[in-house]
């Protein structure tokens, strides 16, 4: 019996057109880097001060803290101006997923590889509110900020069922549309899904042996796992 989902947020909760892909590409490319499209894939899901080391590295240039540092305050910048110019919002069918998931009184959780000055405000903007009253939208969120290392490591995991005070994590499904999302699943012992609405296509996220991978969330609701 599930009793927690976790659930990523940009490119699998909330549709921002693919706005995060563009601001890390852009960040660690006006640094001097070349981006690979598959580097930018794998490292999409991780902490963001991370994925920025790892791709200046993999692009050609030397991760200094002044350069990773700059290309975090980038990334940042722009996804705050394209967020005002083209506001997120959420996947089809999310909502309603997240209302039935907490009607059954499962705990729904967000981890997202954003810190608190970018997740915050974000949700604040789709109108989400957080809490274990009915009327929330979520019981809980976790972000980079909360845990020492970010996805693949399964520290939000972790952090979420303290926070909503599940404490078995065969009881937990996670979620999420990138390849780390299903590995930090996999690697807190949780039930790990993929979803399509992100980047990543089906083989890719396949190819680290989730559990499900799902059109969308919106699919979580059905599957047998949470069968009452």
């Amino acid at each position: 019996m599930i009793s927690l989902v976790a659930l990523d947020m940009a490119g699998t909760t909330i549709d921002d057109g693919g706005t995060v892909y563009e601001a890390l590409k852009t960040a660690v490319e006006e640094a001097g880097a070349t981006v690979a499209p598959l580097d930018l894939q794998t490292w999409m899901g991780t902490d963001k001060v991370q994925a920025i080391t790892n791709l200046l590295r993999l692009g050609g240039v030397e991760p200094t803290d002044e350069l990773v540092a700059s290309g975090f305050d980038r990334f940042r910048t722009y996804l705050k101006q394209e967020y005002a110019a083209h506001p997120p919002v959420a996947i089809a069918g999310v909502e309603d997923a997240l209302r039935a998931l907490r009607a059954r009184g499962v705990k729904v959780a967000l981890t997202t590889g954003f810190d608190d000055e970018v997740a915050y405000p974000l949700l604040s903007a789709l109108g989400w509110s957080i809490g274990g009253a009915p009327d929330n939208t979520v019981d809980t969120v976790v972000t980079t900020s909360d845990v020492a290392a970010g996805r693949p490591h399964p520290y939000m995991i972790f952090r979420a069922m303290e926070a909503t005070g599940v404490a078995d994590v065969r009881e937990v499904l996670v979620a999420g549309d990138t390849v780390v999302d299903i590995q930090a699943g996999r690697n807190a012992g949780a039930v790990a899904c993929g979803v399509l609405t992100g980047k990543a296509d089906r083989a890719t996220l396949g190819s680290v042996d989730p559990d499900h991978v799902l059109e969308s969330v919106a699919q979580i609701p059905d599957l047998p796992e949470l069968a009452r």
